[in-house]
């Protein structure tokens, strides 16, 4: 396979998918049956896959049962969950892993307790898991969907599960798109295969799924991203990491030959998104939040109802930026605990924040 290529396939059953896309991919795997292959999916939230926040399990079993038909021995899969979850084995758990691993005998990495490596990229040093860079193979398996904070979320944005919580905090303090960027430089999957199968397009912690009924298959992240974003009607100038990404070597944005092995007739999924991520933005005062913390204050004004948010007549004020100070409006999380009205936690729930709205009513 061609770094300036992607593979598309179109369908509803991963297990019958992947073997389909793997074959077109020509000799790209280790000669070395004794390679050490990681497999990094998206794990972001203990929620399964049918949430649109997580990657198939199906799409994993299938490409383990190929790896092992070859011969591979050493596998692993590797996550770290976000902030918000103290143990990815929850989300390892809940999300059908654990199943495999017992399969398989495929050890589940959780990469929060994984020690560090400090690399550069730029006038930026990130510490990164070993276990993520010392792989001989990694094989990214992100989910397209979208983020509330960078607007979508992919193959880049997916390896941010290869760093420690703190540097994941740290991320968002420096605004999430050159940090993400940087670290697509660094860190540098030697496949990516998306999850295209169910995703939200509005949020990255999943709730309003919508199928999509395709696989993504290429060797750069930066194409894929590319194709992903124009696929939800974004330019690459839209998503801002993805030009920093290739500014800095992670890849390229183009041009790129996309090769559809089957027809798009077999799917049946619009990817387009609705607007209310946008919408519900207008009423929140974000500085330096992490995605936890901000995609459950989205969570909330979806569920609540946006006319109860703008009831509210209140700013909410969300992230690491309003740490010891004592700003006006309704403050979500730890960070904002100067906020006349608080809803504690890290990060706090949706029902949290709507708890704490309701009784603002009595």
């Amino acid at each position: 396979m061609r770094k300036d290529t992607l593979h598309v396939l179109y369908g509803t059953d991963p297990r019958q998918m992947v073997p389909r896309l793997l074959e077109g991919l020509g000799d790209i795997f280790p000669s070395d049956r004794d390679a050490g292959i990681a497999l990094k999916p998206n794990l972001v939230v203990p929620s399964p896959s049918t949430t649109g926040a997580t990657t198939d399990p199906r799409i994993v079993d299938a490409l383990l049962s190929w790896l092992r038909s070859r011969g591979y021995r050493h596998i692993s899969i590797i996550e770290s969950a976000w902030v918000g979850v103290r143990d990815t084995h929850e989300a390892y758990s809940v999300c059908g892993y654990t199943e495999l691993s017992s399969k398989w005998d495929v050890p589940l990495i959780d990469l929060k307790d994984d020690e560090t490596r400090t690399m550069r990229a730029g006038d930026l040093s990130i510490d990164v898991c070993v276990k993520a860079l010392d792989a001989d193979f990694l094989i990214n398996l992100p989910v397209l969907k979208g983020h509330c904070q960078t607007r979508m979320t992919c193959a880049l944005k997916n390896l941010k599960g290869c760093i420690p919580d703190k540097e994941k905090r740290r991320f968002h303090r420096l605004g999430l798109h050159k940090p993400i960027a940087a670290l697509g430089s660094i860190l540098k999957p030697h496949l990516n295969i998306v999850d295209g199968i169910i995703g939200d397009l509005n949020f990255e912690e999943g709730g309003t799924p919508v199928r999509m009924d395709r696989m993504i298959a290429g060797i750069d992240p930066v194409r894929i991203d590319t194709y992903v974003a124009s696929l939800m009607g974004f330019a690459p100038e839209d998503i801002g990491y993805i030009p920093l990404a290739a500014s800095m070597g992670a890849g390229e944005t183009g041009p790129t030959a996309v090769e559809e092995l089957n027809s798009p007739e077999d799917s049946t999924g619009d990817l387009s998104q609705d607007g209310r991520v946008a919408r519900y933005a207008r009423y929140i005062d974000d500085k330096d939040a992490c995605s936890a913390c901000y995609g459950s204050l989205m969570h909330a004004i979806d569920r609540m109802g946006e006319g109860r948010a703008r009831r509210s007549g209140q700013t909410f004020r969300v992230g690491q930026a309003y740490r010891d100070q004592k700003p006006d409006g309704i403050g979500i999380g730890s960070c904002c605990a100067g906020c006349p009205v608080h809803v504690p936690g890290c990060p706090p729930s949706a029902r949290d924040i709507i708890d704490a709205l309701e009784k603002m009513d009595t």
